[in-house]
């Protein structure tokens, strides 16, 4: 394992609830998965409801300047809300998957798996970023879409700029396994973890990493710096910062560990 970064790498991550977080990489502001509408339902495949308990930190009017959209997938509210939608209007470019590209349409370009867009910095030369496998459940992509949908995660390079990994709605640590093998060590680590599970389907597995399979893919991913999002603000996350803290210190890991 490495040691801890130097302080030249932790450039700030800024997390305002559910799955959304923005930072400044390669002077390109990102934002991630943007959900900002208020406490209430929200309608689910197959008749469910998503309910979400609280504010975001944040409204979209005092984000500033966002220049590109992570968007992990467009077809779960807690992941892509009204404002967020709204937002999307806003902003230059917005990545995601084939499937989002075709629905969104407009500024939204999708990535298969290790595809990558180099994006101008503004200091001059790139950021790459570089769609990455996501799986949102227990098995197989081929069980699974079909019941949650197709999600995608991120890779960001640059020369001069440490790897930053965010993962989207994933639940698969053979993926991550395959992300670090590509692209590990890793600087930042923007896990999405909070387990949420239903109780029909998938006999209430997570469909995202629980706390034990975070602090586990920090391990594969030799992560620097985890920043966790996905784990307040919803009823269906049942995997909170109490328990990331515990599976952290358990795995021997609190140093790697950052709470914004």
């Amino acid at each position: 394992m490495t040691s801890a970064p130097p302080a030249t790498d932790q450039f700030p991550v800024h997390v305002f609830g559910g799955p959304t977080a923005l930072f400044e990489y390669g002077g390109l502001r990102f934002l991630t998965d943007p959900t900002f509408d208020g406490p209430g339902d929200h309608p689910a495949g197959g008749g469910g409801v998503l309910t979400k308990l609280g504010h975001s930190r944040i409204a979209p009017a005092d984000l500033g300047r966002v220049d590109v959209v992570l968007l992990s997938h467009d077809e779960h509210a807690d992941n892509l809300d009204t404002s967020g939608r709204a937002l999307l209007a806003d902003v230059p470019l917005t990545l995601s998957t084939p499937g989002a590209e075709q629905r969104l349409g407009g500024r939204t370009q999708g990535l298969a798996d290790w595809e990558s867009v180099a994006l101008d910095r503004p200091d001059g030369g790139t950021v790459l970023v570089t769609g990455v496998p996501a799986v949102h459940g227990p098995g197989s992509r081929e069980d699974v879409e079909p019941f949650t949908g197709q999600v995608v995660g991120f890779v960001l390079t640059g020369d001069g700029l440490p790897a930053v990994y965010v993962s989207g709605d994933n639940a698969s640590l053979a993926a991550v396994e395959q992300i670090a093998q590509r692209f590990g060590p890793i600087g930042t680590a923007v896990l999405f973890a909070g387990a949420p599970r239903f109780a029909g389907l998938f006999g209430g597995e997570p469909l995202v990493l629980d706390s034990a399979q975070a602090a586990e893919a920090t391990k594969i991913l030799d992560a620097r710096r985890v920043v966790p999002v996905h784990y307040e603000g919803w009823a269906h996350f049942t995997e909170g910062r109490d328990d990331l803290t515990a599976a952290f210190a358990a795995a021997g890991l609190s140093d790697r560990l950052q709470w914004t």
